[in-house]
Formats: structure tokens, C-alpha cells, sequence
């Protein structure tokens, strides 16, 4: 094999590869947002389950962009991980129509096909023109790399020593380590099934010899899932568990089959004049047979991600980001990446003010009866909510940075804003805090009609803040108006209480100091009021933009 051979079959890998990324993302962009809501209207169903990941892997030709995205889903509260397994399974189903298509030789036509996708991008303006000219470019792409790959693979079959490496394949272990470890490195099932078929298209391999290789990449596609699921919640590693799972089990049983029955020579009986027919068969009975044995043991899989990930008991809730997964902003695939954005954001922002609601809360009991030990804690998770404020900022420029559409970026910009809002009520809770700590040193009080006006102060603080905790975007109908009825009690009450501690300095009973710190406190509240009436316009915004996308969508 010289030189000329070696540069073309890596050129025809790297057309291969690149046609199958084209087309992949092609069709992800036109199909992905309806894709996204069979998703999330997705019901605990089984056989729904299987056929809507199936249908999905289909149409975007990547089970990996489907098993990452129901790790982000998983990992965002969108899917129960009972639903998540029903997904993986018709995932691994619908991957294996690459290798079908791929079998259909239509060599003679792919640079004309490829010709058509290029005029489609390159003439046409419109976004769905474009992705549908990377889907039929990309198969031309495909095509021509197959060919390439094949035509420079050929001398291979006369060199002794790479058909003798060749037929160690034929041992199940090595097999299945080498189909493994090879779609690990590419983290495509798709093209390394697309590269063994152009092996067997040139006659350098043969179906037995490619069938354990066929098994081990399988297992080896988990790896993208697993990449994902770094950094997230235990329920999204349990769904890579599941995936590993479900291929590591269909791989035993079917190596099992391999061994005892003619299983081989039943593949080649059934197209004997392709092998790549051959191959792309078994990898379709390979996933088809598997979901069928499994698909009573869906809640088994569950079960047993549990045993091998427990739960951790009395585990105290960490000073950490709760719901953000900075791992979605660099995948590859954007399928649903905005919902799983979006979701992330919004459960992040409910955890933060969550936080912010309670050490508004721990201010005013600081006044009431001050302790260090209260005052520490406040400071803690002041600092824990400065440290949210600047991991959401990271995260949505990050998020907008990746390529969403202006409504898109325009809502996850709006949460920016409601974490600058939050984090600036925090602030106000710290002054009060503070001012407290000043009143116990300096061994001085409230009166008691003074502190009971704080009190309701705080009281009215605290309860616009409550009316923003709610479970998702779908509960805040006349969230603005809510707010905006407390904040306006919040003005009118602050203004009566100014009125009133004037009053009570200038009838000398309280000090000049004391009085400076009720009013100061009185404008902390206030100040919390505004900023609560903030967050409630930007979640109004978010809901209706969110709304109008989803309309649009439909």
C-alpha cells in the first residue's frame, strides 16, 4: 500500500466524517425544535418512550445528540429518568438507519447529489433552504468518502499481515475492545459503523470478522453521554448508566448467540452479494432484539443505576451551583440545548432567591435579637449568593454566545438581570445586618413601636419575594400584578413610617443615631420591594417570550 493509497483513505475518511456532521446538523436544525417538543410532551408510556427516540435518532442520524440531550433534560428536571430509559432505548434503535442508508450504494450519483445541497446553501437565503441543503450535501459528502475510503482500502486484501490482524477480530474479546475503543475516539456509532462498511465494500473484511467489532461499538458510543454527564446531577449520571448498560447487556447476550448458533452465516444468507449489507443488518437486529428483551426490564435498568450510584444520606445541600451544568454550552449538540438552558436558569434563579428570601429574613431577626453566630451565617450566604450572581453572568453569556435566535437570547439575557436584582437584595439584607450588629455593640435598642414597624416592614419585603417562588415559568400568571399591589403598600407604608419616626425625634424619644439607622433600614426595604417588582416584569417578559416561541414552534 504506498503513499497515494495511504493520503486517500484519509482524505475519504475526513469527507466521510464531514458529510456526516453536515448532514447530521442539518437535520438537526430542521427538525430539531419539533423534535424537542414530542420531547417534553413525552409520557411515561413505554412504547411512546421507544418510538419517539427512535423517530428522533431517525431523523437527526445521531444517537448521541439524543442520549445527550436526555441527559441535559434528565439533569434539568424536563424528564424522569423511568421516562429517560424508554428514550435511550428507541435512541439505540434509531441509529442504526445510517448504517441502512449507508448500504444503499448510490456511489454514481453522489456528486450530483452533493452538487444540490451546495446550490441549496449557497443560492438560498432562507435558514430551512440551508439546513436542508447540509442534509442532501452532507449525503452526497458521505458518499463520496465511502468510495474513496473503499478504492484506497482494496490493496489491503494482498498484504498477509494486515488480513492476518484482520481475522484476530474473529476472537470476541479483541473485537469487541477494538470497535469500542475506535467509536470512543470518533463518539459516533453512525461513522464508525460507516467506516467498517467501507472496509467490508472494499473485501477487506468479512462479516465474521466484523461482528464482535460491530458489538463493541455499541458500547463504545456511550462515551459522548458519559462526557455529558460530568459535572451533573446523580439522576443524569444514573441515565449514561443506563445507556452503558443497555449496550453492555445487548453485547453479552449477543455474543452468547454468536457463539452457540449460525448467527454469522443467517446475516450472510439473507444478502450475500453485500456486506455491507450484512453489517448493517446486524447492527439493526443487534439494537432491535436488545429493546425488545429489555423493554420489560426498563424500571430493572433504573434499579440497578441506583445500586451502582446510591443516593447519599443526610447530605447537607451544598454551597454550590445546584442546577447549572456548564457542560451543555460545549457540546456539539444543540438539540433542545435552549429548553435545557432555559430550565437550568430558571431552577438556578429559584435556588438563589431561595437563598436571598432567607437572609432577608435572618436581618430582621438579627434586629429583633442579635447573635453572632446568626450574623456569620448571613454573611456566608451573602457570599454564596455573590458567588450564583457571578456563575450566572458566566453561564448566560455563554449561553447567548453559542448561537440562539434574538427571542432566545433575549429572554436568557433577562435572567442576568434578575440574578443582578437578587444579588443586590442580598446587599440591602447585608446593610441591615450590619446595622444591627452596630445597635448591639453600641448596647442600643429600637423603641418598641419603632421595631414593630420594621417588623412590618420586612414582613411585606419578605411576602414579594415569596410571591416570585414559584415551581416554573407556566405558574407566574399575573405575576406583575401580584407584586406590584405589595410593593405599592411597601411605598405608602415606608413614607407613614418616615412620618412617623420624625415625629418621635422630635418629641426626643429616640436618638439622632437610632434614627438614622430606621430610616436607612426603612429604605432597605423599600429598596427590596423595587428590585422584587423588577423580577417580576422580567419573569413576565421571560413567560411571554417563551410563550410566543413556543406558538411559533407549533
Amino acid at each position: 500500500m504506498d503513499m497515494t493509497n495511504i493520503f486517500m483513505m484519509a482524505g475519504g475518511l475526513a469527507l466521510f466524517l464531514y458529510g456526516m456532521n453536515a448532514m447530521s446538523s442539518g437535520l438537526e436544525e430542521a427538525a430539531g425544535n419539533k423534535m424537542q417538543s414530542i420531547l417534553e410532551k413525552l409520557t411515561s408510556n413505554r412504547f411512546l418512550g421507544v418510538g419517539v427516540g427512535a423517530l428522533i435518532t431517525a431523523l437527526i442520524q445521531s444517537s448521541s445528540a439524543t442520549t445527550v440531550m436526555v441527559v441535559g433534560f434528565v439533569n434539568s428536571g424536563l424528564m424522569k429518568l423511568e421516562n429517560a430509559v424508554w428514550v435511550i432505548m428507541g435512541a439505540n434503535v434509531g441509529t442504526t438507519i445510517t448504517g441502512q442508508l449507508i448500504a444503499i450504494d448510490i456511489t454514481a450519483l453522489a456528486p450530483f447529489i452533493a452538487f444540490i445541497g451546495v446550490v441549496l446553501i449557497s443560492f438560498f437565503k432562507n435558514q430551512k433552504f440551508n439546513a436542508y441543503g447540509s442534509i442532501i450535501a452532507g449525503l452526497g459528502i458521505l458518499f463520496m468518502g465511502m468510495e474513496m475510503m473503499s478504492s484506497a482500502m482494496a490493496p489491503l486484501r494482498e498484504i498477509p499481515e494486515f488480513v492476518n490482524i484482520i481475522t484476530k477480530f474473529e476472537n470476541p474479546f479483541i473485537g469487541i475492545v477494538v470497535g469500542a475503543l475506535f467509536t470512543a475516539i470518533i463518539q459516533s456509532s453512525s461513522a464508525s459503523v460507516g467506516i467498517l462498511q467501507a472496509l467490508a465494500m472494499s473485501g477487506v473484511i468479512t462479516l465474521p470478522s466484523a461482528i464482535y467489532v460491530l458489538f463493541g461499538q455499541n458500547i463504545g458510543t456511550c462515551i459522548t453521554s458519559v462526557l455529558a454527564s460530568i459535572g451533573t446531577e446523580k439522576n443524569a449520571k444514573r441515565a449514561t448508566i443506563i445507556h452503558l448498560s443497555f449496550n453492555i447487556i445487548g453485547t453479552i447476550i449477543f455474543v452468547i448467540i454468536t457463539m452457540i448458533t449460525p448467527f454469522a452465516s443467517i446475516m450472510q444468507q439473507i444478502t450475500p452479494h453485500s456486506v455491507s449489507s450484512q453489517i448493517a443488518n446486524v447492527h439493526t437486529v443487534f439494537n432491535v432484539v436488545t429493546t425488545i428483551l429489555l423493554l420489560p426490564f426498563g424500571k430493572r435498568l433504573v434499579k440497578l443505576s441506583y445500586c451502582i450510584l446510591p443516593e447519599t444520606k443526610n447530605k447537607e445541600k451544598e454551597l454550590s451551583l445546584q442546577y447549572l451544568d456548564f457542560n451543555v454550552l460545549s457540546t456539539d449538540y444543540h438539540l433542545a440545548t435552549h429548553t435545557i438552558i432555559h430550565t437550568q436558569l430558571f431552577n438556578e434563579i429559584q435556588n438563589m432567591l431561595d437563598v436571598t428570601v432567607n437572609n432577608v429574613k435572618r436581618s430582621f431577626d438579627l434586629i429583633l435579637n442579635y447573635d453572632d453566630e446568626m450574623y456569620q451565617q448571613l454573611v456566608k450566604y451573602e457570599e454564596y449568593i455573590n458567588y450564583l450572581n457571578k456563575e450566572i453572568i458566566s453561564y448566560t453569556t455563554g449561553a447567548i454566545s453559542i448561537g440562539v435566535v434574538l427571542e432566545e437570547s433575549e429572554s436568557t439575557g433577562l435572567f442576568l438581570r434578575v440574578s443582578a436584582d437578587l444579588e443586590r437584595i442580598g446587599d440591602h439584607a447585608m446593610d441591615i445586618a450590619r446595622r444591627a450588629k452596630v445597635m448591639f455593640e453600641q448596647k442600643t435598642n429600637f423603641s418598641d413601636e419603632a421595631l414593630k414597624e420594621v417588623e412590618i416592614m420586612s414582613s411585606l419585603s419578605t411576602k414579594v419575594l415569596e410571591e416570585l417562588k414559584v415551581l416554573n415559568h407556566e405558574d407566574l400568571k399575573e405575576i406583575v400584578q401580584k407584586v406590584d399591589v405589595i410593593e405599592e403598600s411597601i411605598d405608602l407604608t415606608t413614607n407613614e413610617f418616615s412620618n412617623h419616626q420624625l415625629k418621635r425625634l422630635s418629641n426626643k424619644e429616640c436618638t439622632i443615631q437610632n434614627s438614622v439607622i430606621f430610616t436607612k433600614t426603612l429604605t432597605d426595604y423599600e429598596r427590596i420591594g423595587d428590585h422584587g417588582l423588577n423580577i417580576a416584569v422580567s419573569f413576565d417578559k421571560i413567560k411571554n417570550i417563551l410563550s410566543t416561541l413556543t406558538m411559533i414552534k407549533e
